[in-house]
């Protein structure tokens, strides 16, 4: 029993670290505004499109980056339940 928790361990270290050098990039408003995330939703870069920024409707931009990180995380978050759901056979496991 010890060994598969220890075999588990280091599985899950290895999907972590692969998680953590995953790159994803979601955009908004036909590219216009881009975000870079990682596999365990660390923000990396935000791209914006000269034509996204207009001094007189500040408020479009602040949404397309709203609506762009929260597509990110999803995204990120699926990419993390797929990856850890392969290596716990879909148990629902608290912390992972």
């Amino acid at each position: 029993m010890n060994k598969m928790l220890r075999e588990m361990q280091v599985r899950l270290a290895k999907v972590q670290e692969e998680l953590a050098s995953e790159r994803l990039e979601v955009t908004a408003g036909g590219g216009a505004v881009a975000v870079v995330i990682d596999g365990q939703q660390r923000l990396h870069a935000v791209k914006l499109a000269p034509e996204a920024v207009d001094p007189d409707d500040v408020g479009l931009l602040e949404d397309l980056l709203v609506t762009a990180f929260n597509d990110a995380v999803t995204k990120s978050q699926e990419l993390a339940q797929r990856k850890l759901g392969a290596l716990t056979g879909g148990l629902k496991l608290p912390g992972l």
